[in-house]
């Protein structure tokens, strides 16, 4: 049986300088696998900035550094890796772009299909999701703790669990076997801070 880790997303919208201090203090808290860059609506220059200045932190403290939905960009940054959703590149191509030794994981939603898809194609990892309603994005699908419960078991593509997720919420998904908790709200806007969350997270695992 595999620890569950934490799979950190940043925030919707922050300032990449200004959020130093804060990367930093919750990277400190505890284990972190990795922190996934996910901002929306913004130019590929503001993509690249933050990358430059948040993957540095990341990558010192041995969290490996996901860029969403942008294989073009994670490569050319050198990322660690790149996460695609059904609507971005297809797995083939991202993993064309990023190399075989990059992590190239994948959005399965609630679908078992899209899962053994990806995991038959050689993602490194799918997600799943959202478990919870979530204030970070208007989820598509809702995905059911036995879908969790049913990959873990049956297969060994690690799987992430997405969604809403929070310290006072996350043990069933942990309990089902999920390899990651994807948190972005949970952690950032933590009653305590988010170091506090991070350390939170980890007693649960």
């Amino acid at each position: 049986m595999s620890t569950c880790r934490l799979y950190l997303i940043t925030p919707p919208k922050f300032e990449p300088r200004a959020f130093v201090e804060e990367l930093k203090r919750a990277l400190d808290g505890g284990d972190v696998a990795c922190l996934q860059l996910r901002l929306k609506d913004v130019s590929d220059g503001e993509i690249m900035r933050a990358a430059e200045i948040l993957m540095p932190i990341a990558q010192k403290r041995d969290v490996a550094f996901i860029v969403n939905d942008r294989p073009d960009l994670a490569h050319m940054l050198r990322a660690d890796g790149v996460h695609v959703g059904q609507e971005d590149a297809p797995y083939a191509e991202a993993r064309e772009i990023m190399g075989k030794d990059a992590i190239v994981g994948v959005t399965c939603h609630n679908s078992r299909d899209l899962a053994f898809e990806a995991g038959e194609a050689g993602a490194d990892y799918v997600a799943f999701g959202a478990f919870f309603p979530t204030q970070t994005k208007e989820p598509k699908t809702v995905a059911e703790l036995e879908l969790l419960q049913w990959w873990a078991e049956a297969m060994t593509v690690p799987v992430v669990a997405i969604g809403g997720i929070t310290v006072e919420n996350a043990k069933p998904l942990v309990d089902a076997g999920a390899d990651f908790l994807a948190v972005s709200a949970g952690v950032w806007n933590y009653k305590s801070g988010p170091r506090a969350a991070v350390g939170d997270f980890n007693k649960l695992f």
